[in-house]
């Protein structure tokens, strides 16, 4: 299996944190050197490991926001 690079571009913040310490994170990262995009996954503390997350472009983010906002 190809090995996944990844840097964190930019912490957002965290929602939620599990039992076992991992964060349910948002942040601005750069997948194998590609483009940044808005991430939401659970990670461990460290950011040694993660767990299965989301990506999302600019455009998507900004959707989902307007979506959540007519939310009542």
């Amino acid at each position: 299996m190809a090995e996944i690079k990844f840097e964190i571009m930019k912490t957002l913040g965290a929602i939620s944190t599990s039992p076992k310490g991992w964060n349910k994170e948002l942040n601005l990262i750069s997948w194998n050197g590609k483009e940044p995009k808005y991430d939401l996954r659970d990670w461990a503390p460290d950011h040694s490991k993660m767990g299965k997350g989301v990506t999302l472009t600019d455009q998507e983010l900004k959707a989902l926001k307007d979506l959540l906002n007519s939310i009542e």
